[in-house]
């Protein structure tokens, strides 16, 4: 079973891209979001509360109300979205199953876990929402041909 982001994450990301595109000029409506990429507008709401407590979206009031990036997309990196939706996103460091030496222990530690932990961490950091809506829009722009050049 390969890993896989969770329902949450994902649809995370979708939102906060669309959002990212959408909310230029003017706070965007939830159900709007929930509309173009076919996700149920509640489960959204949950998605933003966790997004909104870590100031990642802003809720405006009202009966224009909507939402808006907490701050400019290039400010808010893959990993701060990772962590406001699940939590830490690492491969947890675990007690030794048995009763194998706890050098072996170590070096899975040291050589697989804290290596992909690292990795991960320089992707998810590095990465952040305005890179993803830059190439959504090339995507869009050029349509899916740009994968067989």
């Amino acid at each position: 079973e390969p890993m896989k982001f969770s329902k949450k994450t994902r649809y995370g990301l979708i939102a906060l891209i669309d959002l990212a595109v959408n909310s230029k000029y003017e706070q965007v409506a939830l159900n709007s979001i929930a509309d173009r990429n076919g996700i149920s507008p509640q489960y959204l709401e949950q998605v933003f509360a966790s997004l909104r407590r870590a100031g990642i979206v802003k809720s405006v009031k009202g009966s224009q109300g909507g939402y808006l990036l907490g701050q400019n997309a290039d400010k808010i990196s893959v990993a701060k979205i990772l962590e406001a939706l699940e939590g830490d996103y690492r491969i947890e460091r675990e007690a030794s199953p048995g009763k194998d030496d706890p050098g072996i222990s170590e070096t899975i530690q040291k050589l697989v876990i804290d290596e992909v932990n690292e990795a991960m961490d320089n992707i998810l950091q590095n990465l952040t929402l305005a890179d993803l809506e830059e190439n959504y829009l090339d995507n869009k722009k050029y349509g899916q041909h740009m994968y067989y050049i």
